[in-house]
C-alpha cells in the first residue's frame, strides 16, 4: 500500500530500441508501482545482451513476460486474466512461446501458476532477474524454472537499464530495494526482502549518463528511501557492526540527495516514497539548500488513529507525523505534500475514521492516494486479523476521505492562481492537441498553449486558472533552468 499505483499506466508494454543481431521478440508488461516499471527497464537491459529484443505484438513473442504486483486484489486478478490471454494466443498462434511470472507476485504462487494451473513456464523473482538468461535456456529444454530466492545484496547497480523512451524527459533511478518496516498490510519486505542501499557513485553515474542522454528530471526511487544508508555495502540492520571508518564515511539519503542535486545542477531531483518514521529533517533541509531538489513529499500516514497505527505497525504516532509535517512547513513553506491512506482496516472504528478526517483537515494535503482495506494473503494482518469491517463500511468511509481530499485538493490547486510556476513539459495535453502538459515542482499537472514551446522545455507558466487537479496558464517565456 506503501507504493503509489498509476492507474494509467497498468499494462504497459516496454518498446526499445532495437539491436539489429538480436533475433528473438521480448514482450513484457509491468502491473503495480513504480519501482516495477523500473525494474522491467532492467529486466529488458539484461535480456537485451542476451538476443531479445522488445516488441509489442504478443503474437510474435518468443518470450512473454508479465512484472506483478501483490499490492491489491485487482492487480492479481488482472494478471490471472493477462495469464490467460497469453496462453490462448499461445495456443493459436505460437505454440512454441515461453510465458514467465516475474516480481512481487512470484514467490507466493509459484506452486500454483506452475504445477496447478500449468500456465508459466518460468517464475523469478525480484532479485533473480540476473539469472533470467539461465532460466531461460532451462524452459527451452523442457522444464520449467523457478528462482525466488531474497538477496541480501542484488541492487542491479551494476546495470544500465534500458528506458522506456515515451518522453525522454523523466526517468526513475533506483537507490533502494527491500524494505525493513513490517506493516502489517503489506507484503513488500517479503516478496523484495531487506533493505539494501546502491553504491552512491554507481547512482551518480546513472544521474550522469541520463543527463548526457536529454533527461530533465529523475525520481530517486525505493520501497523506502529514507533508509538509504551506504557503508561499503551490506544490510541497513547491520549497520551498527560497521568499522569506525565504514561509519564515518556512510553517506544516508540527505547526503544522496545532494550529490544528486551537485552533480546535475539544472536536472529536477524528485524522489518516492517516504516514511514518516524513518524521515530525517537532514532531508527537508537538503531540500531546501538545492533549488533543483523539488519540494515535494510523498508521506504515508495510512491512518490518523492511533490505535489502528499500532495495529499496522507503523512506528509512528498521529502526534509524531503531525510534528514532523509542521516541522517540514517551518523549514520549506513551500513545500507541497500527499499521502496514501486506508480506510477500513481490520477493527477500525468510527471514532479511527473521524480520526483520520482530523487529520486530513490538519494537513490539508494537496492529493493523495487513497484505498479500500484489501487483505493481502501473506502480510502479518491477514495471519493475525479478522478482515471484520463491511465492505459497505468501508466503501462509505472510502468515499468520505476521497470528498475530503477533493476539497483540499482544490484549496491548494488555487492557491497558484495568478501566479507563475516552473513546468517541465513532458507531453501533449490528453484534451487538446494544442497544449502541452507537465508538471511543477510540486508535482501539479500544468497545462498550457503550445506556441514555439517543445517537450523538455522548462517553461515559466502564468496560472490563470484551475480544476481540482490541474493548473491552466499561459506561458511567459523559458526559465533559467534550460
Amino acid at each position: 500500500m506503501e507504493k503509489i499505483i498509476d492507474e494509467k499506466k497498468q499494462g504497459e508494454s516496454l518498446v526499445l530500441d532495437q539491436h539489429k543481431d538480436n533475433n528473438r521478440k521480448l514482450f513484457i508488461e509491468s502491473y503495480g508501482c513504480a519501482m516495477n516499471f523500473s525494474d522491467s527497464e532492467i529486466v529488458a537491459s539484461i535480456l537485451a545482451n542476451d538476443g531479445f529484443n522488445t516488441t509489442q505484438k504478443l503474437e510474435e513473442a518468443d518470450l512473454v513476460l508479465v512484472n506483478t504486483c501483490s499490492i491489491r486484489d485487482k492487480a492479481e486478478q488482472t494478471i490471472r486474466k493477462r495469464l490467460e490471454k497469453y496462453n490462448a494466443v499461445k495456443r493459436s498462434h505460437n505454440p512454441k512461446m515461453k510465458v514467465g511470472v516475474l516480481g512481487c507476485m512470484a514467490e507466493r504462487l509459484k506452486s500454483k501458476f506452475l504445477e496447478e494451473e500449468k500456465i508459466v513456464d518460468l517464475v523469478v523473482g525480484p532479485d533473480a532477474y540476473k539469472d533470467l538468461p539461465n532460466l531461460i535456456a532451462e524452459v527451452e529444454e523442457g522444464r520449467n524454472a523457478v528462482n525466488v530466492i531474497l538477496s541480501k545484496d542484488e541492487t542491479y547497480g551494476d546495470i544500465s537499464p534500458v528506458r522506456l523512451q515515451s518522453n525522454g524527459v523523466t526517468a526513475f533511478v533506483s537507490i533502494t530495494r527491500g524494505c525493513d518496516n513490517m506493516c502489517t498490510f503489506c507484503v513488500v519486505p517479503f516478496t523484495r526482502g531487506r533493505e539494501r542501499s546502491r553504491n552512491p557513485q554507481s547512482i551518480i553515474e546513472e544521474v550522469n549518463d541520463l543527463a548526457s542522454k536529454g533527461f530533465k528530471e529523475i525520481t530517486l526511487l525505493g520501497q523506502n528511501v529514507d533508509s538509504y544508508l551506504w557503508y561499503g555495502g551490506g544490510l541497513k540492520k547491520d549497520f551498527d557492526k560497521a568499522s569506525d571508518i565504514q561509519k564515518a564515511t556512510a553517506v544516508n539519503f540527505a547526503n544522496l540527495l545532494e550529490l544528486c542535486a551537485e552533480a546535475q545542477p539544472k536536472m529536477r531531483i524528485r524522489f518516492s516514497t517516504s516514511n514518516p518514521q524513518d524521515m530525517t529533517l537532514d532531508v527537508v533541509r537538503s531540500m531546501a539548500k538545492h533549488r533543483n531538489i523539488c519540494n515535494y513529499i510523498h508521506l504515508p500516514v495510512q491512518s490518523g488513529s492511533n490505535r489502528i497505527l499500532k495495529e499496522m505497525n507503523r512506528q509512528h504516532t498521529r502526534e509524531e507525523y503531525i510534528k514532523l509535517i509542521d516541522d517540514i512547513k517551518e523549514i520549506l513553506p513551500d513545500c507541497t505534500v500527499s499521502h496514501d491512506l486506508i480506510t477500513g482496516f481490520p477493527t477500525e472504528t468510527e471514532e479511527d475514521h473521524q480520526d483520520t478526517l482530523s487529520l486530513m483537515e490538519h494537513v490539508k494535503y494537496s492529493f493523495g492516494y487513497m484505498f479500500a482495506y484489501s487483505e493481502r494473503p501473506g502480510t502479518m494482518a491477514a495471519r493475525k486479523l479478522k478482515d471484520d469491517i463491511p465492505e459497505p463500511i468501508k466503501k462509505r468511509r472510502l468515499a468520505e476521505v476521497v470528498a475530503l481530499q477533493q476539497e483540499h485538493s482544490r484549496i491548494r490547486t488555487e492557491e497558484y492562481l495568478n501566479k507563475t510556476v516552473e513546468v517541465l513539459i513532458e507531453k501533449e495535453s490528453k484534451k487538446s492537441s494544442e497544449h502541452w502538459s507537465g508538471r511543477t515542482e510540486h508535482n501539479s499537472v500544468a497545462v498550457f498553449p503550445k506556441e514555439h514551446y517543445k517537450v523538455g522545455d522548462f517553461v515559466n507558466v502564468r496560472v490563470n486558472d484551475c480544476t481540482t487537479a490541474t493548473l491552466i496558464g499561459e506561458a511567459e517565456g523559458y526559465s533559467e533552468n534550460n
